[in-house]
């Protein structure tokens, strides 16, 4: 077999293109670009970032793989994560949801703001219980709420958030999460052996 040495000049690098809110961009570059810096170590990329627009450009340099982790990684940042807990998701067993409140409230309603409002709780005690029972983080922005966190743990979180968002009250949130903490601990031993 006779193997042909590649030409890395002409390869095309892979590109992925993001907008996250403007006031995030700062966020996402860090003081001396430090988060910046650790995403492209991290992700094997370049991120070219236009603060101005919010447009984010990532540049794949290594493992394609990688390069989609970051471009997870910036969205998370983008919708109001801090990047400590953004950066989970370069661990293969963590990942990003994303769940609009437009699905459950017409444009310009009041009703989103409710909906925030009850996932969020009184002092953030509602987001917390469910992020200490679930083992996941939780990002309420703009329009929508975020979860990062294993695949069983975030199932569970949303079925929560689904159940506040429906009107059950907190108590039977909790109540139901309680309940399902020992069958959530099986559902990852049981994964883990997979």
């Amino acid at each position: 077999m006779i193997m042909k040495e590649m030409d890395t000049s002409e390869t095309t690098q892979n590109e992925i293109d993001l907008k996250i809110p403007r006031e995030r961009v700062g966020v996402l570059i860090g003081k001396d670009g430090e988060i910046r810096k650790l995403i492209e170590e991290n992700g094997e990329i370049s991120l070219l970032i236009d603060s101005r627009e919010g447009d984010v450009r990532i540049i794949q340099r290594g493992d394609p793989l990688r390069a989609n982790i970051s471009a997870e990684v910036v969205k998370a940042i983008g919708r109001g994560f801090n990047p400590e807990k953004a950066m989970f998701l370069f661990d293969e067993n963590y990942q990003l949801i994303v769940m609009t409140l437009r699905e459950y409230a017409r444009k310009g309603s009041r009703r989103i703001g409710e909906i925030k409002g009850r996932i969020i709780g009184r002092e953030g005690k509602t987001r917390k219980v469910i992020e200490d029972l679930t083992g996941t983080s939780i990002s309420i922005y703009g329009d929508t709420v975020s979860v990062i966190g294993d695949y069983i743990s975030i199932k569970y979180s949303l079925e929560a958030i689904k159940m506040i968002i429906e009107g059950r009250k907190q108590r039977t949130v909790y109540n139901f999460l309680e309940g399902n903490v020992k069958k959530m601990k099986m559902e990852k031993l049981e994964e883990a052996f997979r």
